[in-house]
């Protein structure tokens, strides 16, 4: 939405395509606390929002399709889109984000998605209100989604493969003082355990040191070991590490291998991962492309 600001003020009649989470992973957060110019905190949702307002008020246009493929070996660089619908533009910002990244263990995608098992605990905490949940992960997300539990659950066990958090020491401090939230230290989900209804009934934990099972009784399993970029459409077009992130050239931050190709945010960046920082990618990305 940055970038679309950007590039609309710069009248360059910009065509954001909104994807199948219109505004990103950032609308799913609750309060965001480190966003510049908002010392009380604001809504994720509500903060996208306004960026993607203040993008339409400057004629930034919005259509509401996925991307499925591109081309961009010609000067005029082709996107395919849902519908079988193709577009051309001379330049490209590709700002797609992330997207979670699960556990693997054993029941977690035969229960994702209502039946106990969520990777986005400000969409579905509420469901689980007085009732017993499991956080897996140890970084920031992980100990924002926990705090942010125990406004519904009765309790929350924070599952990390290692003996200490990966989190920010405020994220973290947050997590292990708060009465709801035990950690279990140094171990890892083998499967999600579901009752005679097909709804989470627990997980089934094994200790990386000792190699114990255990099983822990919940009725929901937040996970929140982390993301992946959102580039499966791009791949071969754009230069990519192993993992999918798109390769900058170093000098720009934000400019491909491919001229008039330029990428921001999450799909690039995997060291800073903020809000503000993808919002400043998406400045650098428009102002290139519109020289």
């Amino acid at each position: 939405m940055t970038a679309a600001i950007y590039a609309a003020r710069a009248g360059m009649n910009p065509l954001v395509i909104e994807g199948a989470q219109p505004g990103g992973l950032l609308t799913t957060t609750s309060d965001v606390e480190n966003f510049p110019g908002f010392p009380d905190g604001i809504n994720g949702f509500d903060l996208v929002w306004k960026m993607r307002e203040q993008a339409q008020k400057f004629g930034a246009r919005i259509e509401s399709s996925v991307v499925e493929g591109s081309d961009f070996s010609g000067e005029a660089k082709k996107i395919f889109i849902s519908g079988g619908k193709t577009l051309e533009a001379k330049k490209i910002i590709i700002a797609t984000g992330s997207s979670p990244r699960m556990t693997g263990a054993k029941g977690e995608a035969e229960l994702y998605g209502g039946k106990g098992v969520s990777a986005c605990a400000t969409c579905d905490g509420a469901f689980y209100r007085g009732k017993d949940a499991v956080v897996v992960g140890g970084g920031d997300t992980a100990c924002e989604e926990a705090n942010f539990l125990t406004r519904f659950c009765s309790s929350i066990k924070l599952i990390h493969r290692r003996d200490e958090l990966r989190a920010s020491k405020i994220m973290a401090e947050r997590a292990l003082s708060n009465p709801k939230i035990s950690p279990v230290w140094d171990s890892v989900v083998e499967e999600v355990l579901k009752d005679e209804s097909g709804l989470c009934s627990g997980v089934k934990v094994k200790n990386v040191k000792t190699g114990e099972i255990s099983e822990i009784a919940c009725k929901a399993v937040f996970v929140a070991i982390g993301h992946k970029p959102s580039t499966a459409a791009f791949v071969g077009q754009v230069e990519t590490d192993a993992e999918g992130y798109i390769i900058a050239k170093e000098k720009t931050v934000v400019q491909t291998n491919v001229e008039n190709v330029f990428a921001a945010g999450d799909c690039v960046d995997r060291t800073f991962r903020q809000a503000v920082t993808a919002a400043a990618m998406g400045c650098m990305a428009a102002i290139l492309a519109v020289s």
